[in-house]
């Protein structure tokens, strides 16, 4: 196992011990995620009582895998989320998505009492748009939306290729936007964003995060929100 790979199993099981019985837990997709289902799955092996709201198909499987009862309809509060992100800043502001699930995160993250994001340290960054942006958007009229996008990316990409594009568990497309001078405003990005004709959803998670769990070589670090702001990363 690499040390990154260390390092993301020890944030998921820092995230482990906020699991209590009798919980409703929101299961994140992706790698570091991944780990915290495994761990769950062992819980559950132990005794623990608890039920997963998935994010994606994959990570339904694999909670299925680990014995974890699936919940798919909800009326209600979950007690605790537990996901990835591709991108964190100072102030716990998200990039996601660029695993594809961004629409589903997104939802189960609202639902949720408590959002916690685990990550290594190499997704934490001074400012948000190091990387792609996802946009999720309906594949109906598609390249007018991309055309809005435009207006907002250095460039955009369909994930996957036009001839192949991949497909999201909602049966949409990804638009993958490129910021050159990455992202001033994230919360007036995401407002603009989300007003688009077309847009489904986007991957800025934007004042959602209660707590964050970084992990390097010096271990776990936890991270709150703390009046609306986050102590520093």
């Amino acid at each position: 196992m690499s040390e990154q790979n260390d390092h993301k199993r020890a944030a998921a099981e820092k995230a482990l011990e906020l699991v209590r019985d009798g919980m409703l837990i929101g299961l994140g997709s992706g790698s570091t995620a991944n780990y915290f289902t495994e761990g769950l799955g062992q819980l559950v092996k132990e005794g623990m009582k608890v039920r997963g709201v998935p994010t994606s198909r994959a990570t339904a499987n694999l909670a299925a895998a680990n014995g974890i009862p699936i919940v798919t309809e909800l009326i209600g509060q979950i007690d605790l989320t537990v996901d990835g992100a591709d991108e964190v800043d100072q102030a716990l502001n998200l990039v996601k998505g660029r695993g594809g699930a961004l629409f589903r995160e997104k939802l189960v993250a609202a639902a949720s009492k408590r959002f916690i994001v685990v990550i290594d340290e190499s997704k934490v960054v001074k400012k948000l748009g190091v990387g792609v942006l996802p946009v999720e958007v309906s594949g109906f009229l598609w390249r007018t939306t991309a055309h809005r996008l435009a207006s907002v990316a250095t460039s955009l990409t369909v994930r996957g290729g036009e001839e192949a594009p991949y497909i999201t568990d909602n049966g949409n497309l990804i638009l993958d936007l490129t910021l050159a001078e990455g992202i001033d405003n994230a919360p007036a990005l995401a407002a603009e964003l989300k007003a688009m004709v077309g847009v489904v959803e986007h991957g800025l998670f934007i004042g959602m995060t209660d707590t964050c769990i970084v992990a390097g070589p010096d271990g776990p670090l936890v991270v709150g929100r703390q009046s609306g702001a986050a102590a520093s990363l």
